[in-house]
């Protein structure tokens, strides 16, 4: 046994001086020809022509994932990459790639995990938190890691944006506005910030800031939305023509709703032109009410269900019920129900009433028969 040591040693030898000779031949030029031309396969093809298989050195491993993981080829980035945090473990950045590829192949469960890792190693990586924000499973989680995001840096467009939204869906008007507030003052050219700030200022009662700021933007490019917080604080400092001018733009645009209708209405009952307050009344009554409004709930159901958030799914599914009857909703509530709460006595309630609101026979011929097998395997339970 012993008289083999001396021939594996000069193999191992020979094999690292090989690899070390196929390295020293990398062309820098070529490799960044690649780089330039974003042929990140052809540079992964290449660096991996000149190492072996089971090469340990990580410079090199790094290269072959970072080109493997730009071109797309993912399970092998992925492979190099925990190979490489096999040898140097806990490294930030090897862990942030592994994150991206587990976001980008669908594995939020272990991108999370990688997330958390970076973390436990950097409590105050500001990227981290930002990513995990948008992987949080609830909206009081969402908020703690936003809070935290911002608080590392609270100028971050993005960050700042998402976070303000969610103090203005608790109804914090003031946090969010300051959280804007901030931002914008690091980038004041910044049209997303400065209108999603708009009807947070008019909620607070900032109306002269809106204006100011509404009628600044509308030089830069004519927004809805920005007209939409315009005209309502024209309303509010009891500017009704220019809160009239302002909507009728809109509504030449075609781009008239029910607030702007409404407010409308009100302003030409102040200005005393009473005929056309009661057209716009009426107007606004009409767009109110739609034979679709059901299925644009059903709409906005169904992408709550694909992000499984369930309750919300069923507040929406139950929304577009009080405007009719809907066979679309009754099933899928059943469905819901049925497959992704587990509750069969409110499966078989919504299959039933699916089932009595006289489905077209040929159009919904294999979801009868589904509700109809689903009733009766679940009353047997």
């Amino acid at each position: 046994m012993k008289r083999w040591l001396p021939i594996l040693l000069i193999g191992l030898s020979f094999n690292t001086a090989t690899a070390q000779v196929q390295a020293a031949k990398i062309d820098p030029e070529k490799l960044l020809g690649y780089y330039e031309t974003q042929r990140y396969a052809d540079a992964a093809q290449y660096l991996q022509s000149l190492y072996p298989g089971d090469i340990q050195d990580v410079k090199a491993l790094t290269q072959i994932a970072y080109c493997q993981m730009m071109a797309g080829k993912l399970p092998e980035a992925e492979k190099n990459y925990m190979k490489i945090n096999t040898i140097q473990p806990n490294t930030i950045p090897v862990l942030f790639s592994l994150t991206n590829i587990n976001s980008r192949r669908g594995n939020i469960t272990n991108a999370k995990t990688y997330l958390q890792q970076i973390i436990q190693l950097d409590s105050q990586n500001f990227s981290a938190y930002k990513q995990m924000a948008g992987y949080a499973d609830t909206p009081e989680t969402k908020l703690e890691y936003l809070k935290k995001a911002n608080s590392l840096n609270a100028t971050d467009p993005d960050i700042a944006y998402d976070l303000a939204m969610v103090y203005n869906g608790l109804k914090q008007y003031q946090s969010a506005y300051d959280i804007l507030k901030t931002a914008i003052a690091a980038d004041p050219e910044n049209f997303t910030l400065q209108q999603s700030q708009l009807p947070i200022s008019n909620r607070l009662g900032k109306y002269q800031e809106v204006i100011e700021t509404g009628e600044k933007l509308l030089k830069v490019h004519s927004d809805a939305n920005v007209m939409n917080d315009m005209g309502q604080a024209y309303f509010y400092v009891k500017n009704y023509q220019r809160c009239v001018e302002i909507y009728t733009m809109l509504e030449e645009l075609g781009l008239q709703n029910e607030g702007t209708l409404y407010f409308m209405a009100l302003s030409y009952r102040e200005l005393k032109d009473y005929d056309k307050a009661a057209l716009y009344a009426q107007k606004t009554i009409d767009e109110a009410i739609s034979d679709h409004t059901t299925l644009y709930y059903a709409a906005l159901a169904g992408i709550y269900e694909a992000k499984n958030q369930y309750n919300d799914a069923i507040t929406a599914y139950k929304r577009g019920l009080t405007f009719g009857a809907s066979n679309i909703i009754y099933y899928r509530l059943g469905l819901l129900y049925d497959l992704n709460l587990k509750q069969p006595k409110n499966a078989v309630t919504y299959y039933h009433l699916y089932l009595k609101n006289n489905p077209d026979p040929e159009k919904e011929k294999e979801q009868i028969a589904y509700a109809k097998d689903r009733v009766t395997l679940l009353a047997v339970k």
